[in-house]
């Protein structure tokens, strides 16, 4: 299955038609027949399942339109499953994706536990020494957007660059889990691009003279906006093995096709998500909802010669075979882009 936390474009032609300028909630779905960058065929809602709604918590997190909390409280998916039996036919209920607007799948996560240098080609492309474990950093919830959200480039950097990530959703609390029940708590994959300061980061390359980092990655990392997320949440029944799929990224600069930048696979990953499970676990209870961002693959633009950076008026994208892609508008920290650049065509286009 394929979850998403969606906003209905124009719900009401006759609020449009007088003017009228109504909130819309988001609201929980199933995309279905979404097409290879996950933004096609239909949206079903999920609160129009029946039964779905019966438990107090599933209806509580459809209110909320919380996909954690949904998953949490239908850990087999065996009510999303009864509901879709019992649903004769879907059709009326469907909404064209043209009138859905994706927004990041978890929106409020509790934990972003990120990876560094898991990667082979990224940490060879460093002229690091290959880890003999895992690297970890947080992200928090401030970070967080969705499919074509803005990207706000702070006025205190001039490095800004992207990493795509895969992203393992939590769906089940995990404390001190051996690798060989690790997959068990997994809800689902999503997509993320980790965005980063450079120059904050203190990466020689994207240091001006007289330039020093902050010595740790906060900043560099957990900015707002730094974290893209989406399209949807693909569980694990769906996509149970991700040790072999492609994960490449794009940048798209004015006046130009967008440039590839990553051409990777996680079967060059150092340590496999149960590893990571069992590692992070062994310290930091992960609970339903949590993210896990995986480490990125080689070509990022810091390590480029020479170094290419995202400024505002560019779209970067990240994309993972079998999950979807992201673009996203770079825009100035007073949230302005060029006009007739990428970011801004995009920004038109998605409203």
């Amino acid at each position: 299955m394929r979850f998403v936390r969606f906003r209905e474009i124009h719900p009401s032609a006759n609020a449009e038609t007088m003017g009228l300028d109504l909130p819309v909630r988001p609201r929980l779905g199933l995309h279905l027949d979404p097409g290879p960058d996950g933004r096609g065929g239909n949206v079903l809602p999920l609160d129009a399942l029946p039964g779905v709604g019966d438990d107090p918590d599933r209806a509580r997190a459809l209110d909320d339109a919380d996909l954690a909390a949904y998953l949490a409280a239908d850990t087999q998916l065996a009510a999303t499953r009864a509901g879709l039996e019992r649903l004769p036919d879907p059709a009326p209920l469907v909404l064209p994706a043209a009138r859905a607007r994706l927004l990041a799948p978890i929106h409020r996560p509790g934990k972003i536990v990120c990876v560094g240098h898991n990667y082979r080609e990224h940490v060879e492309e460093q002229g690091l020494p290959i880890p003999d474990r895992p690297t970890l950093f947080a992200k928090w919830a401030n970070a967080v957007v969705g499919d074509g959200d803005p990207v706000v480039r702070p006025d205190v950097t001039d490095a800004l660059d992207l990493e795509a990530e895969l992203a393992v959703v939590i769906g089940t609390t995990a404390r001190r889990v051996p690798e060989s029940l690790a997959l068990a708590h997994i809800a689902g994959w999503t997509v993320v691009n980790d965005v980063s300061a450079r120059d904050l980061q203190g990466t020689k390359p994207a240091l001006k003279p007289g330039q020093h980092g902050d010595g740790q990655w906060v900043r560099a990392k957990g900015s707002d906006t730094f974290l893209p997320m989406g399209p949807a949440v693909v569980t694990i029944d769906e996509l149970p093995d991700v040790s072999n799929v492609a994960i490449r990224s794009w940048r798209t600069a004015t006046g130009s096709q967008p440039t590839l930048m990553q051409d990777g696979n996680t079967r060059t990953m150092l340590f496999s998500v149960p590893q990571l499970i069992a590692f992070i676990s062994a310290v930091i209870t992960l609970e339903p909802g949590d993210i896990i961002a995986t480490g990125t693959p080689s070509g990022v633009g810091v390590f480029r010669t020479p170094p290419v950076f995202l400024v505002p008026g560019d779209v970067a994208s990240v994309e993972i075979a079998g999950i979807g892609r992201l673009d996203n508008p770079i825009v100035a920290s007073d949230g302005t882009v060029p006009q007739g650049s990428p970011a801004a065509i995009l920004l038109q286009d998605r409203g």
